[in-house]
């Protein structure tokens, strides 16, 4: 690609961790033990348990780390869509410009570093069973590089391949848009089967959320803030699912429900302001400047621009405040905070978005690339999303800022030593 980042610098940003120095003042209870229920769990118990408790234990010392490097991190912890739990880090940056940034002031103080772009890796080499380098296309020549110790793969997913899609999930065809850059495209990943012999597991297991934009598919516009102050409403006006459960559970509800469209439903609680900001660096007042979201100073107001009945749409936002009273609902939801009940309330248009590739190469805790038979493969780690086993069949948000902290780190540690 023509510049660092990839889905890092495009995503949400959120990062978990079980953080007792920000939790407890916010009265939040939480444990690693937690994390690792609600990650596995949450996977259907799919993911390997060593990989997850590796992950689970090292989470916040890969926040202090990035604190040591400069990154800095709020105070508030919330829970971003699909998290199931109050553990969501929001960094003082938008978007993942605060981790890219960082590595990048990282990589400008220290000499003998030499980042590659529009480079195209072509092949990896091996030299007797030992991946020694890639061979690589650069824009005005071709690239050997060879490395000391190790190489690591950490080209990300393949939810930007709708062929590569489909082959292992029919259902995912070109109309259904994408949260991911233009290089998330997999073929490292299937390079290093074909060429190393890595083994690949769960490419079966393709994330989808329902929060993509109507015309892009990006997560850009959406205008939530924490799962505890927002609803989803159909085209009908009618709540039709919990907006605190799993990603997957979320989106196969939202499929069932006309033309898979549904609106995100906030109040002043999420902006006080209309300066107030999304977690991409936008303004709700911009957001309803530029028709991308909508505002009405009473419910039927809003009903009315975004074409829902006013009384359905009343007495749906009516019975979720009680619900908040009541801290349950008709469908299960468990996160409550602040009623809708504080003008102005906005609306904002969603549909469903490939998002995460689960599946990918195998590793064990220390990165190391494994092939069918379990084995490490000599020279060759992996990080990120381009490796599968942590997740099992569903990632909770705010995982995977943290997944490739955590392995990134390791993946450089095990790879520096490697001999």
């Amino acid at each position: 690609m023509p510049r660092v980042g990839g889905n890092t610098l495009i995503a949400g940003s959120a990062y978990n961790a079980v953080d007792p120095k920000r939790q407890k003042p916010l009265g939040i209870e939480d444990s690693i033990d937690l994390h690792y229920k609600h990650t596995f769990e949450g996977g259907d118990k799919l993911g390997k348990p060593a990989l997850i408790k590796t992950f689970v234990e090292n989470s916040y010392p890969g926040i202090e780390w990035l604190e040591s490097l400069g990154m800095g991190f709020k105070d508030e912890i919330f829970t971003v869509l699909g998290a199931l739990y109050p553990r969501s880090h929001k960094p003082e940056k938008p978007l993942g410009t605060g981790f890219i940034g960082t590595y990048e002031d990282y990589i400008s103080k220290n000499k003998g570093i030499t980042v590659l772009t529009d480079t195209k890796v072509e092949d990896l080499i091996l030299e007797n069973g030992r991946v020694v380098g890639v061979k690589a296309t650069g824009r005005k020549e071709n690239v050997i590089a060879k490395a000391k110790n190790g190489v690591v793969i950490a080209t990300g997913g393949f939810g930007a391949n709708v062929e590569l899609r489909q082959q292992y999930n029919s259902k995912l065809t070109k109309a259904i848009p994408t949260t991911n850059h233009p290089g998330a495209t997999g073929e490292v990943m299937l390079m290093a089967a074909e060429k190393a012999a890595a083994n690949l597991v769960g490419l079966q297991y393709i994330q989808l959320l329902p929060m993509g934009d109507p015309v892009s598919g990006s997560l850009s516009g959406n205008i939530e803030g924490s799962v505890e102050d927002r609803i989803f409403v159909n085209k009908s006006g009618k709540r039709f699912v919990a907006e605190d459960e799993r990603r997957d559970v979320m989106t196969n509800a939202l499929f069932e429900q006309k033309d898979a469209y549904m609106w995100t439903i906030v109040d002043a609680h999420t902006y006080p302001t209309e300066q107030g900001k999304n977690n991409f660096n936008e303004t709700i007042e911009d957001l309803v400047k530029k028709g991308r979201a909508f505002k009405g100073e009473t419910v039927e107001e809003l009903a009315a621009k975004i074409k829902v009945d006013p009384a359905v749409l009343k007495d749906t936002i009516d019975k979720f405040n009680v619900a908040v009273e009541n801290k349950t609902d008709e469908f299960g939801r468990k996160l409550f905070a602040n009623k809708l009940d504080k003008a102005p309330f906005y609306a904002g248009p969603r549909v469903p978005t490939v998002h995460h590739t689960m599946g990918g190469i195998e590793i064990n805790e220390k990165t190391q690339v494994l092939d069918k038979a379990g084995n490490p493969i000599p020279g060759l780690f992996a990080a990120g999303e381009v490796t599968g086993g942590l997740h099992g069949s569903n990632r909770l948000g705010g995982n995977a800022l943290a997944e490739i902290t955590v392995f990134g780190k390791i993946a450089g540690e095990e790879a520096a030593k490697n001999k």
